[in-house]
């Protein structure tokens, strides 16, 4: 049996939505984030020394990390390629691409994007609050928002007139790009500029597969 180690509001919630859509029985082992801290809690630590979700379990295999995860569960399960290309195609190494692109290269800006952000409001002594808030606001204005909009622009770009990512169906690598479009949608107006993209949430969200990971899983304030 496959166990989800899932944490809330967090990346695990695509892997439940990925075997969702694969048909896969498993089991979800829920982990609540610090109130304080928003971290994970130390349980995880019992499954993988990093602490960090998401993990499965499948027998005496644990896998660690959004992407290999995916690659384990398509390529163990996935045997008629449903939702992986066949390897050697042009459709596979664009597959690769957008599996790798999406925590690679767009989630540690939206990452960036949200601590600099949490510095500008955080407490802090007020002698600090004009030297943090000034070189927090400086950071994100001359460089995490420039390189964010230079690659939503390029997601863009590669979207439109496009429904999927990798061919011309769904595929795992859309299970993947979800997550980072989910959370530039949560602090940005994607429908405004980045249409492709906003439609393209729109139809993910419209999947029966998704909606049951949302009941499996919880709350997903990502959605909000």
């Amino acid at each position: 049996m496959i166990i989800v180690h899932h944490l809330e509001n967090s990346r695990s919630q695509r892997v439940l939505w990925l075997l969702e859509e694969l048909g896969l029985q498993y089991e979800v082992k829920r982990y609540n984030r610090d109130s304080k801290t928003m971290l994970a809690p130390p349980e995880l630590r019992a499954v993988h020394p990093l602490g960090k979700s998401p993990v499965i379990s499948d027998g005496d295999r644990v896998i660690a990390e959004s992407g290999a995860i995916i690659e384990y569960l398509v390529r163990k399960y996935d045997s008629a390629h449903q939702f992986h290309p066949v390897a050697g195609t042009d459709n596979e190494l664009d597959f690769s691409y957008w599996l790798h692109y999406a925590e690679g290269s767009l989630m540690p800006l939206l990452v960036m994007k949200l601590i600099f952000n949490h510095i500008q409001r955080a407490p802090m002594p007020f002698f600090v609050k004009p030297i943090a808030r000034g070189i927090s606001g400086k950071t994100l204005q001359s460089f995490i928002q420039p390189n964010l909009d230079t690659h939503l622009g390029f997601v863009e770009s590669r979207m439109k007139g496009r429904q999927w990512f990798v061919g011309d169906r769904f595929s795992a690598a859309d299970v993947q790009m979800t997550f980072p479009l989910e959370a530039a949608a949560a602090r940005d107006n994607l429908a405004a500029k980045y249409p492709s993209l906003h439609a393209f949430l729109q139809r993910v969200h419209e999947r029966p597969a998704y909606r049951r990971a949302l009941e499996r899983g919880g709350p997903y304030a990502l959605m909000s």
